[in-house]
């Protein structure tokens, strides 16, 4: 029991440190307090543990997590951040439930409380955090989908066409930038609907996000001279990019399953780039593309 009791204490030691060097860097005053009032809360439950282990046991925080969560934060945001660190706690509260037997008879009451602000208090005061990046999250997200389904579609049927990897690359920056300009109009007249909402952070989030995704799934054609190799490698950072706003969406937003929604947006994907390439082939067929008499 001594090793488990262990690892806990360094478990909610390591979060108190973290969620106090979160609230240090938020500006926010509303995210600074909930961050605070998270930080404090780890700290009693660190005591707790530490009562149960012999005063000469000074458990120390995982270093690695001190140094990279607050990296996270500053790319990621608060909320992603902070539900990423409180995802264990369902294993937590299972752990606790089934070793609460066993802990001296003094202690069990205070263990019950905690297991009650593994399951609801700290979710709750997560919730208080508000950032604008989740705010807009949405948008983002239309952004990249779109891309990712739209511009593997055109690179696929220019598979389908020709052999030349600087022509596809050079169509896909192109008509991911007249697309990137298309859907963040449309982003915009939809948020000006929306009173909460920014109309040109929207659009900005929209096609900015969707022409940051066309310049990553076009790259491949300009480094790479053959055109099967090149596809492949676009075709697989797209594949990166659903299935990080995927997972990013599953943390910061509860009820999601991750898998699911993976291989529905890769299924479409695919899809998209299989009829698209069988189009292309028939276009070039139809018109003689590939022999250049057209």
């Amino acid at each position: 029991m001594k090793a488990l009791y262990i690892q806990q204490a360094r478990t909610e030691l390591t979060e108190h440190i973290v969620y106090g060097k979160l609230a240090a860097r938020e500006k926010n005053p509303e995210n600074r307090a909930a961050l605070e009032k998270l930080s404090a809360q780890e700290l009693t439950h660190y005591e707790f543990w530490k009562t149960l282990l012999p005063a000469e046991i000074d458990p120390k925080p995982h270093a690695l997590t001190v140094f990279v969560t607050p990296l996270l934060r500053i790319v990621l945001g608060a909320t992603f951040t902070t539900k990423l660190l409180e995802g264990h706690e369902t294993n937590a509260v299972a752990n606790y439930k089934a070793i609460l037997s066993q802990i001296p008879a003094t202690h069990q009451e205070r263990l019950k409380l905690i297991i009650e602000d593994e399951k609801s208090h700290e979710m709750a005061l997560i919730g208080e955090i508000k950032e604008k990046r989740v705010a807009y999250l949405g948008f983002i997200v239309l952004g990249l989908a779109d891309a990712i389904v739209e511009i593997t579609g055109v690179h696929a049927g220019f598979l389908g066409v020709t052999g030349e990897t600087l022509i596809a690359g050079v169509a896909g920056i192109i008509v991911g930038f007249a697309a990137a300009i298309s859907m963040g109009s449309a982003s915009y007249l939809q948020a000006k609907q929306d009173p909460d909402k920014s109309a040109f952070i929207s659009a900005f989030a929209t096609g900015g996000a969707y022409l940051f995704s066309v310049v990553l799934l076009a790259l491949p054609y300009f480094l790479i001279r053959s055109m099967v190799p090149a596809f492949v490698l676009s075709t697989s950072v797209g594949i990166i990019l659903i299935a990080f706003f995927t997972f990013y969406g599953t943390v910061v937003f509860e009820g999601r399953k991750f898998w699911r929604e993976f291989f529905e947006a890769t299924g479409l994907m695919l899809g998209t780039a299989v009829a698209t390439f069988v189009w292309g082939y028939i276009v070039g067929q139809i018109f003689h593309v590939n022999t250049g008499n057209f």
